[in-house]
């Protein structure tokens, strides 16, 4: 536990605290065209390429899901990117979509964590074209996809395999750079909660955080919707009952199942509301100090949670209830109370023995606090001091 609570913040006025749960504000919900969910669903990869008559289809991976690519079974002549980085960047990007140009697949497949879906997006859409990324980054500006897409996560985490979004981090600004198009929604999503028994504990438990992020700022947004907001609460509530389970025995097949239920109800809330703060203030500690993603997420969620709370008091008090802890509507309490929670699942919580550095902080608060496409729908104005503060407390 940390030494230095987080400053209480100021009661907000009642113009933060607006109807965050508007039926009458319009939404627009895409989904993957078939959804398979279960264990041994994998099978379902086969039986998509060949329904779909795939000759040459390309596999998207990391370096260890690409030694089990024989898994799927695909047809045809199958050829494997297998470098996809943890957070991958511009270059990392280019060397997949050169081979992608080169191989003409009728199947790009998605295989490992958001990361490597992510890149399986974005080849889809640009393998077959002379589009450049920067051509595309931001909202709808893809102009069609012709190869089909298949998307099967191996972690319980990102939900990536739900959503319209991309991230790549630009080497040269440090900043990730995210495309949003409904062109980059997967044809089919294969969610098979075995592929995830191999995850180490230290990642389950942080990817399970970052789920846990996607479901409670979606919840907490200024553009929180109903027909959201039940995939927000149950993927929390799954959270808070599974996740200390996967982590204890990465074997236990129902705590698993559950977890990677929770991760795609997080891929749910991504699409339609998105995040806010958490993810604003976790993304330098990736980009600047390559901290994986779930893990920055995780450090920074307790700081967020009870920074949000004056401004979304009975969701926060129900996002706690969720996980199984105290209902109190005080931030402190909040704060101790998932700082714990995250903490007591392994997590390192310090900034400084991730090896981010002190002098690092105030220009690490600069770019999270540029990040106006998360943070404007923010329940509660986010300066640039109070990242800091959170960045400080959290060293």
């Amino acid at each position: 536990m940390p030494s230095v609570s987080p400053p209480a913040p100021p009661l907000p006025g009642p113009e933060i605290e607006p109807s965050m749960t508007n039926a009458f504000t319009p939404i627009e919900i895409l989904r993957p065209t078939i959804l398979e969910f279960g264990n041994g669903t994998i099978t379902a990869a086969a039986r998509f390429a060949e329904r779909i008559g795939a000759k040459r289809p390309m596999v998207v991976s990391d370096p260890f899901n690409a030694r089990r690519v024989d898994t799927l079974a695909l047809p045809g002549a199958v050829k494997v990117f297998g470098d996809v980085k943890p957070e991958p960047d511009l270059p990392n990007l280019e060397k997949a979509v050169a081979m992608a140009r080169d191989v003409k697949p009728d199947l790009v497949v998605g295989f490992g964590g958001g990361s490597a879906m992510d890149i399986a997006k974005l080849v889809a859409v640009l393998c077959t074209s002379d589009v450049a990324f920067a051509d595309i980054v931001g909202p709808e500006k893809v102009a069609g996809r012709s190869v089909a897409l298949m998307q099967i996560p191996t972690t319980s985490g990102t939900g990536s395999e739900a959503g319209t979004r991309a991230l790549v981090t630009d080497p040269v600004s440090q900043n990730k750079q995210a495309v949003q198009s409904r062109f980059m929604l997967a044809d089919i999503a294969i969610v098979d909660p075995d592929l995830t028994m191999t995850v180490p504990k230290e990642i389950t438990a942080a990817t399970g955080v970052d789920a846990l992020a996607h479901c409670v700022e979606a919840y907490t947004s200024r553009k929180a919707h109903p027909t959201i907001d039940l995939y927000a609460l149950e993927g929390a509530r799954l959270v808070g009952r599974y996740l200390k389970r996967s982590v204890a025995d990465g074997s236990d097949r129902e705590a698993r199942a559950g977890l990677s239920l929770a991760s795609l109800y997080g891929g749910y809330c991504l699409g339609p509301v998105n995040t806010t703060a958490g993810h604003a203030v976790a993304y330098p500690l990736g980009t600047r100090h390559h901290i994986a993603h779930g893990l920055a997420c995780a450090v920074i969620f307790p700081h967020t949670l009870a920074f949000n709370m004056p401004a979304v008091e009975a969701k926060t008090v129900a996002v706690l209830g969720a996980l199984g802890l105290p209902e109190q509507n005080d931030p402190k309490l909040a704060f101790d109370a998932t700082y714990a929670f995250c903490k007591n699942l392994g997590v390192e919580m310090r900034l400084s023995a991730l090896g981010v550095p002190r002098n690092d902080l105030g220009v690490m608060a600069d770019e999270a606090h540029a990040i106006r496409r998360l943070l404007d729908n923010n329940p509660r104005d986010l300066s640039r001091d109070a990242i800091l503060s959170m960045y400080e407390v959290g060293f």
